[in-house]
């Protein structure tokens, strides 16, 4: 009986069978994540997979959308023959090369040749009911039948203890990425930001919006020198380390939102050796 029910669920999720499939209109529902703090999980609950440097990608069944719910123009090629349910994931290029990524998505006018850089590192089906760990497999299983080169199911694997999981991020920052995702198997996928959902970095990071800039100095002089910025609870600071030169002389837009790193938080909450990582152009100003 198991294996006639996994047929016809993997026939149902190829599009073989002719169930109607809900696809979500507007903004995608998609799972967030916390931070991951040792001794607060226990490690034998999650899977642990590599956190892809790239852009947030929901297909919804019929259309590539980012996490904010604007529309993604890849080729044809690219989606064709796609199965009819939701998968999520990131489209990436390769380590170190958000900003390539970032500028071939966005592109509403396709190039061919950037997209064929481009891979879905898919990790997860958000509208199977499965917990994690059954979900891998019909993931899995789903991937491998369509047998398209630059659609990927992401790896997950499972650590030992907390000085595994060090040495697993030790290799994946050494490597060039930029840290660890882990995610609880037992969990069902849910639209909000959770703890069976955790990301792990070298450095904590947040997002914040654009309200202003700071004319530079000395070399930065008729440049920008710093961001003034604005985080979702209202605290504003200044943002003046981890620009190129090109950023300086063309800043991020008034209402952008962009990612920093930083170290830590002042007893008033403000972040500690803050600087610029990159423009989040897949979030609504």
């Amino acid at each position: 009986m198991r294996a006639a029910r996994d047929v016809l669920l993997l026939a149902w999720l190829l599009g073989f069978l002719p169930f109607t499939v809900a696809i979500p209109a507007g903004t995608p529902a998609v799972m967030l994540a916390n931070v991951y703090r040792p001794g607060e999980s226990d490690l034998a609950d999650y899977w642990v997979s590599e956190k892809y440097d790239g852009v947030r990608a929901y297909w919804d069944g019929a259309k590539l959308l980012t996490r904010s719910g604007n529309l993604i123009h890849p080729p044809q090629w690219f989606t064709a023959g796609w199965p009819r349910i939701a998968l999520d994931g990131e489209l990436w290029v390769g380590r170190g090369k958000f900003e390539a990524t970032s500028a071939t998505v966005r592109d509403a006018n396709p190039d061919d040749a950037a997209w064929r850089k481009v891979r879905f590192m898919v990790f997860d089906l958000p509208a199977q009911p499965d917990v994690f760990t059954q979900r891998i497999a019909t993931l899995q299983a789903v991937l491998s039948t369509l047998a398209l080169p630059w659609v990927v199911p992401v790896v997950q694997f499972k650590v030992a203890d907390q000085a595994a999981l060090d040495r697993e991020l030790r290799k994946i920052v050494a490597a060039g990425g930029e840290g660890l995702m882990l995610h609880r198997g037992s969990s069902a996928y849910r639209a909000e930001r959770t703890g069976d959902l955790l990301k792990l970095k070298p450095y904590l990071d947040a997002e914040v919006r654009v309200i202003g800039y700071l004319r530079g100095n000395g070399k930065y002089r008729d440049m920008m020198g710093a961001l003034q910025v604005e985080r979702p609870d209202g605290l504003q600071f200044r943002l003046g380390t981890g620009f190129t030169d090109e950023q300086r002389r063309h800043p991020p837009p008034i209402g952008s939102w962009v990612t920093y790193g930083y170290r830590s938080l002042t007893a008033k909450g403000i972040p500690c050796f803050a600087r610029f990582l990159r423009v989040r152009d897949d979030m609504p100003p």
